[in-house]
């Protein structure tokens, strides 16, 4: 008899814990983080070069990712800018990081965020390169460039922001 208590004891311990894991398991379950957004990459995006914006004699280059996939993506960090000619070789050294603190920035579809480089003006810094005949962009985390058609002359400073939030 006694082993038949024990027995019936044991089962009826087990049943609890079973219970109890099932329930815990499920709360567990629902607590965890959702999956984080995935990196955009090149295949998403659409990237721009715009016109310059100038002042106190630096000028201002804003290079725009428009991601036009069909799902949310993020870009953090800088970007890698450097000027080609025609013959598709690098002029000078890429566009430097200016330091800024960095920021993981959702981009939902169709939506545009920028990244900004400097350069001086000619008037300020007379030693410029050659004009460039593109701008090749990898964006933030990639190893995957894309060429952009822009007919540039970089003088002195060539710094690079890194990718925000466009206003």
């Amino acid at each position: 008899m006694n082993n038949v208590v024990n027995r019936a004891g044991t089962i009826a311990a087990a049943a609890l814990l079973a219970t109890a894991g099932v329930s815990i398991g499920a709360t567990q379950a629902t607590a965890l983080p959702s999956a984080p957004t995935p990196t955009c990459h090149v295949a998403d995006l659409h990237m721009t070069v715009g016109e310059p914006d100038g002042a106190a004699g630096s000028l201002y280059y804003p290079i725009s990712f428009t991601n036009t996939s069909t799902h949310t993506c993020t870009l953090r960090g800088y970007p890698g800018v450097s000027v080609i000619d025609v013959q598709h070789h690098q002029i000078g050294t890429s566009a430097i990081r200016t330091g800024e603190p960095v920021d993981a920035v959702s981009v939902p579809p169709g939506e545009t965020v920028t990244a900004v480089f400097r350069t001086n003006s000619r008037a300020v810094v007379p030693n410029c390169r050659p004009v460039s005949t593109y701008v090749k962009v990898y964006p933030p985390n990639s190893f995957q460039a894309v060429q952009i058609p822009s007919h540039l002359r970089l003088c002195g400073a060539f710094e690079i922001s890194p990718v925000q939030a466009s206003d």
